[in-house]
């Protein structure tokens, strides 16, 4: 099997890696080795460099800001950047440009395109999701927030949690209920809300591992013009999905990459606790190298799909409970090679905080520790492992719908 890349792509690589050369420090030991407050400061420094050198959506039509170049050479661009331990991108910027970017690029408006992408690429605008409701998670189509329109305006009411970067964000892509006589998956429509009107509150919520990484957003009476709705009045849910299947699917291009670094930081930590020797642990660590390469070649696969123009459908599925499953076990691997060494990693913090005093260390149980808390999530954002489940066993299988009992009373 040929898995090598194609002459340009190599060309490209090229390019990148001058550009990394000239922009990162001498010496550049990653993010982790500066201080909280020099961090932020560089990796702002950072976005700016990677916007003027054309370098923030390469696979983007250049008529939006893009570069205009293939899915491969966007793999290329995150291969070098990770392998330089170069920042990592904005929460902001995961969301807006993989998520809501590619899903204006397909199925938004002209008028969407003009308005909205060059924005997203400036930075001008910070986009955050506004999908789970208290009672609507795994059962997105349940959603109750509700929009009428009123004129030219959609007015909106409701509200959404674990809102990923609301607290930064000054705009929100959402679903809404528009039309309530309709069946739940038909009623709801895709929309566009500017964040900074006196009808939005945003309340971030502290996690686990001590971050105010989402937040609630409580909606009374906001607005936003009417033709800030994509895919249609009612096309909520199939625009969702669309949208849902970039998110499912974004990180297996580089999943490997990123995930084998870790395998590497993780038996390096298993060889200076003396357990690499221990049949059990190297057979978690065996384990774990086989699946960093089944996700290696899922992304030739994914790349391969969208090379041939398909979007993202039903097999985005199988990619997400690979990697999010795979997160989830390295990681108390992680934990058992530290042993009790990993309880010293949390304490009571300023208002109950974590304190992780090493967490830009490689191997710290901090780090570690951080890492372990963060995982648990992605075995539940952008659809539940049990919910992927389904997808497949129902979308790609053909097996039966799982049974749904019936309230009575």
């Amino acid at each position: 099997m040929d898995v090598g890349y194609p002459p340009e792509a190599e060309a490209f690589r090229d390019r990148i890696r001058a550009f990394l050369a000239d922009h990162l420090p001498p010496g550049w030991a990653g993010p982790g080795a500066l201080r909280p407050d020099e961090r932020e400061a560089f990796a702002r420094r950072w976005r700016r460099a990677l916007a003027a050198a054309g370098l923030v959506a390469v696979s983007w039509p250049k008529e939006y800001g893009g570069g205009g170049l293939s899915p491969i050479e966007q793999v290329v661009l995150a291969e070098e950047l990770a392998r330089a331990g170069a920042p990592e991108r904005a929460e902001s910027d995961l969301l807006g440009i993989d998520l809501l970017g590619n899903t204006l690029i397909s199925l938004g408006s002209e008028e969407h395109k003009r308005r909205f992408l060059p924005r997203i690429l400036s930075g001008d605008d910070r986009w955050c999701q506004g999908f789970s409701e208290p009672e609507a998670g795994s059962d997105l189509a349940a959603v109750r927030t509700g929009a009428v329109l009123d004129g030219d305006h959609w007015v909106i009411n409701g509200q959404k949690i674990w809102t990923s970067a609301g607290a930064t964000a000054n705009w929100i892509f959402l679903l809404a209920r528009t039309d309530r006589t309709a069946p739940k998956h038909k009623g709801l429509s895709f929309l566009l809300v500017p964040m900074d009107q006196p009808g939005v509150v945003v309340r971030p919520i502290v996690n686990a591992a001590g971050h105010s990484s989402f937040s609630e957003v409580f909606f009374t009476d906001a607005r936003t013009p009417s033709a800030n709705v994509v895919g249609g009045a009612g096309a909520g849910w199939s625009t969702a999905m669309t949208l849902l299947g970039f998110e499912r699917a974004a990180q297996i291009t580089t999943a490997a990459i990123d995930f084998g670094r870790d395998l590497e930081r993780l038996c390096e930590l298993a060889a200076e606790r003396g357990s690499h020797t221990d049949p059990r642990i190297r057979d978690a660590l065996a384990w774990c190298y086989a699946r960093v390469q089944i996700m290696r070649y899922r992304g030739y696969r994914a790349l391969t799909l969208a090379l041939s123009g398909q979007v993202p459908g039903a097999e985005a599925a199988i990619t997400k409970v690979i990697w999010s499953e795979y997160f989830r076990r390295y990681t108390e691997l992680a934990v058992e090679i530290l042993g009790l060494d990993a309880l010293g990693a949390q304490g009571p913090g300023n208002g109950g905080a974590r304190v992780v005093p090493e967490a830009g260390t490689p191997n710290s149980p901090a780090s570690w520790m951080d890492e372990l808390l963060y995982a648990r999530a992605a075995t539940i954002y952008a659809g539940s492992s049990q919910i992927q489940r389904n997808v497949i066993g129902e979308q790609l299988l053909g097996l039966p719908k799982e049974p749904r009992r019936e309230i009575v009373g």
